[in-house]
């Protein structure tokens, strides 16, 4: 049994179908990761998730920006509305029983048996493995609440900008939503940088990658996530970032999780440009 861990997939079903025929994914033995964004932009982001859901518990799949975005529509918050790649899920005759599916996915997942955890964007400096999972488990259980609506209305926002415990409400949960699923740079202090979102060397003094900042408290958790298509395929401190911006005529990127093998990358090149 295998355990697969794909990048963003943003609605690129084509490509994800032949990227498990190139690495044999056999669907009744092998387990699939994905790193959040299944949906937005791309073509094909019902089919998407159609098949993520199929394959029950045979696939994990963290929730990114985009998929929260999905959510987000799906409760009448316009305001961000802008890109029609949406409306076939929102038009679909399953609809309810996606977006219920889409809503009890997590945050963040660890495989204590892989020693791996699983998120879409980043963690703040000050954030262990087991603050990450305790925050996550916190806006997890708002999501399948019938707090859902609220915090759908609410979530949008780059304040508050750096971490406390002392955090509370909206303010907290949107903070942590916001590292799981924007999060690129940030400050020595943890202060986020939110709307930086080039590759390294383009952002202003000061901001880090998420992953280089010194003294990192996540630093001995390995971690896989997406989200950072001018990143690129990355493996460094303890870090695999697997978005290689397939939506943008990139390539979709697939490790095999390994405890104690390298994660080396496979790769499926865009069919065509899928992007606007």
């Amino acid at each position: 049994m295998a355990t697969y861990a794909i990048g963003d997939v943003q609605g690129c079903y084509r490509e994800l179908r032949a990227l498990l025929e190139r690495v044999k994914f056999d669907p009744g033995q092998d387990k699939l990761w994905l790193a959040g964004d299944l949906v937005n932009r791309g073509p094909d982001s019902l089919e998407v998730l159609r098949f993520a859901r199929s394959l029950g518990k045979g696939a994990v799949c963290v929730l990114g920006n985009h998929d929260l975005h999905l959510l987000a529509v799906s409760q009448g918050n316009l305001k961000h509305y802008k890109d029609a790649s949406l409306e076939p899920v929102l038009r679909a005759p399953d609809r309810d029983e996606i977006l219920d599916w889409l809503r009890r996915c997590p945050l963040m997942h660890y495989s204590g048996k892989k020693e791996f955890a699983m998120i879409h964007a980043g963690l703040p400096p000050l954030w262990d493995l087991k603050t990450a999972l305790g925050c996550a488990r916190e806006v997890e259980k708002t999501l399948r609440s019938s707090r859902f609506p609220h915090l759908m209305a609410s979530m949008y926002g780059n304040r508050p900008e750096r971490w406390s415990n002392r955090l509370k409400g909206l303010d907290r949960q949107r903070f942590i939503i916001n590292c799981f699923t924007r999060l690129r740079y940030c400050r020595a202090d943890g202060t986020l940088g939110l709307r930086e979102k080039g590759a390294p060397g383009s952002q202003p003094p000061g901001l880090l990658p998420w992953f280089e900042v010194p003294g990192r408290a996540s630093a001995d958790t390995r971690i896989i996530c997406g989200h950072w298509s001018t990143l690129g395929f990355v493996n460094r401190h303890n870090v695999w970032s697997l978005d290689t911006g397939c939506l943008w005529g990139g390539r979709l990127t697939a490790v095999r999780v390994h405890k104690t093998k390298p994660l080396r990358p496979v790769q499926q090149p865009c069919t065509d440009q899928t992007s606007t």
